[in-house]
């Protein structure tokens, strides 16, 4: 019942627009009986009836859909077989609650007679073949948005994925990394051996999530402390960060944090006169921002990886991450994910 009350929150248009058809159909049946225009014609309680029994309908095929597909498409036999059986059910239902009616209000005679029981059965079944189509039209149009959004988060999901891993295995981070390691075990052994500690969480962290699609944020923030650690090792206090956690809780794409803290590092250059200070804000959304002190000969990058998160924020979370770039500074504002009850 809970998915069936989702999916019709999603389906409010479409119910909508099923309404307004079963409104339009109801004015235009009364004029051509009465033949006259009057306040009557307008009134809207045979639309109400008429969106009811077509959620009945909608209600009864639903289920059938549901448990006689096979697969995310239909054969001309499986369709048929859904919309007959949905229909005689539906014929059904409606007989039952057109009995019960006419025993409330008395008026059995008067409603079940052969011609009226003819009249409405025709009605009932022109209704199944009319709303019937609206709702496999709707159905079907659905499955397909919905497993095109799929086959586009895969797609987004596998090349972020590729690339983060190239971003953090490249060799020259690699090389850089171990080059600072081999200096600090000449000058500190006990600096070198917590900045192993550090590199090595750092990596165990990347296989363990590359699989992920989301991660909370407690560990995206531990994470990024780390990698951030490994970069000061590197700059100095050339780079900073801030961060500003009000214990929302939630999650985000895994290596989102490393990826805007790697964007403001590759596109400014600090100095410990005047430093990139990066700001990480958890509140209501996330926010990551940092003031602009630009190289002067930057490389014109593809921004796909950008592109490629964004996207996941969309499939995600229904909603996209903003950018804002001024000329003091650059912001990305993130939407976070709510956690899944298990």
């Amino acid at each position: 019942m809970k998915n069936i009350l989702n999916e019709a929150r999603q389906s409010k248009y479409f119910l909508l627009f099923v309404f307004l058809f079963g409104y339009a159909q109801s004015i235009q049946i009364r004029l051509l009986v009465r033949k006259k225009l009057d306040w009557y014609i307008f009134t809207p309680e045979a639309a109400v009836m008429s969106f009811v029994s077509a959620g009945i309908l909608f209600f009864v095929m639903y289920i059938f859909i549901r448990h006689w597909q096979k697969s995310e498409t239909f054969s001309t036999r499986e369709a048929l077989k859904i919309f007959s059986i949905s229909m005689l059910v539906y014929l059904m239902v409606m007989k039952i609650l057109g009995v019960f009616i006419s025993l409330v209000f008395d008026t059995f005679e008067r409603n079940f007679n052969q011609q009226s029981l003819a009249l409405s059965t025709l009605s009932e079944i022109m209704n199944t073949f009319i709303y019937g189509s609206f709702f496999l039209a709707f159905y079907y149009y659905q499955k397909i948005k919905k497993q095109k959004q799929i086959e586009r988060y895969n797609q987004a999901f596998s090349e972020t994925k590729i690339n983060q891993l190239k971003s953090q295995l490249n060799p020259h981070f690699l090389f850089n990394n171990l080059n600072v390691l081999d200096q600090l075990i000449e000058e500190d052994q006990y600096k070198a051996s917590d900045f192993l500690n550090e590199f090595a969480d750092l990596y165990r962290y990347v296989l363990q999530v590359s699989d992920k699609s989301l991660i909370s944020i407690d560990e995206e923030i531990s994470f990024a402390k780390k990698y951030f650690g490994l970069m000061q090792h590197k700059y100095g206090h050339a780079y900073l960060l801030e961060i500003q956690d009000t214990g929302i809780k939630g999650t985000i794409v895994p290596l989102t944090l490393q990826l805007l803290l790697e964007n403001a590092i590759q596109h400014n250059i600090g100095t410990e006169k005047n430093p990139v200070v990066i700001k990480i804000f958890i509140n209501n959304n996330l926010v990551v921002s940092n003031n602009i002190v630009e190289k002067r000969n930057t490389k014109i990058t593809s921004g796909r990886a950008l592109r490629n998160l964004k996207e996941q924020y969309t499939l995600l979370a229904n909603q996209q991450f903003e950018i804002l770039h001024t000329q003091n500074e650059f912001s990305v504002t993130l939407p976070i994910i709510p956690l899944q009850e298990k």
